[in-house]
């Protein structure tokens, strides 16, 4: 039986998991959408149903689950509205605007009983990062040290804040360093360059790893992100970022996208396809509430640091055991 999947929030990322619903996902199809912007909505149904509100889309009998991508400061109230209904969601991150209303959604999941949401850290679905991850738990590099990330864009608009950098760009390496060790974050520091760009953020870990991360928002030449991981008997670190390298001129190398869609389109799909099939009775293995509620709460005590220019200690409290 085929999953009936809706989406609220039709910009960028919205339209494209709409397109990713309707042509590449096995198990599921698209049912409908809604968004403010009538003829984006009308553009991204392409010919299913156009919802007038969100609140009819979560409650419509055709539709089994939902995708939520509109606006950050809409995600928990819609997050909650379908733990209600008991249907399950698969949120763009961040999971609310605030980590105190993220973990409101923790709480109502928590009292519903049952895992329903996901939150959108589609990293995990690299097939890079996932390689890391297998040779790490295999013991391939030895006991773990070090984590060094890189987030570069090519350009971000004049108004774009070093705190803007740390809420929009830095809570995926929140998450996905979190996901590579398996391990918790307890400190931060941060030094920052001119215009808070670029961000150098070390986080340290309860078993004593350190966490590097770069974000530099106007790096001009490409969308690059990086990791690497250094063990006490080696290393694993992601591949180039293209399929292809080029020679010409005198010169050779690989490409790099403008922005994350294209580096990330392959994990986005492979993330809808296993919550399509969590949604549909299996095992849910994305980001989870309390992973949204844990980036948002790191998120906001760097922004803190940045600040402060304090090292910091952080305090997001333990995991509930209905996340174990």
């Amino acid at each position: 039986m085929s999953l009936g999947v809706a989406v609220i929030g039709t910009g960028v990322m919205g339209a494209e998991h709409a397109r990713v619903l309707r042509e590449e996902t096995p198990g599921a199809h698209l049912v409908g959408v809604y968004d403010a912007d009538a003829a984006r909505a009308r553009a991204a149904a392409a010919g299913t149903v156009v919802f007038p509100d969100p609140h009819s889309l979560i409650a419509s009998d055709r539709v089994d689950a939902i995708v939520v991508s509109s606006p950050d400061a809409t995600h928990a109230t819609l997050s909650r509205t379908c733990i209600e209904l008991g249907k399950p969601v698969l949120c763009e991150k961040p999971l609310a605007s605030s980590a105190a209303e993220a973990l409101t959604v923790v709480e109502a999941e928590i009292a519903h009983g049952r895992r329903l949401i996901q939150v959108g850290y589609m990293r995990r679905f690299d097939r890079g990062y996932q390689e890391m991850k297998r040779v790490r738990e295999a013991g391939g590099i030895g006991q773990p040290v070090l984590l060094h990330n890189i987030h570069r864009n090519a350009r971000a608009p004049e108004w774009f804040t070093g705190q803007m950098s740390i809420t929009n760009s830095f809570v995926h390496e929140i998450d996905i360093s979190r996901w590579l060790l398996g391990s918790e974050m307890t400190s931060v520091q941060i030094a920052a360059g001119p215009n808070e760009d670029p961000l150098m953020i070390t986080m340290q870990t309860e078993k004593g790893e350190i966490v590097s991360t770069e974000i530099f928002m106007n790096a001009t030449y490409g969308y690059h992100v990086h990791a690497e991981l250094i063990g006490r008997e080696g290393t694993v670190a992601l591949g180039p970022p293209s399929f292809t390298i080029t020679n010409r001129n005198g010169a050779g190398g690989v490409s790099y996208p403008e922005n994350w869609v294209p580096r990330f389109q392959d994990a986005y799909r492979r993330q809808m396809s296993q919550w399509v099939k969590a949604a549909s009775g299996g095992t849910a293995t994305g980001a989870s509430a309390w992973d949204g509620y844990v980036a948002s709460a790191i998120a906001e005590q760097v922004t803190e640091a940045l600040v402060s220019r304090r090292a910091t200690t952080l305090n997001y409290g333990r995991r509930p055991a209905f996340y174990a």
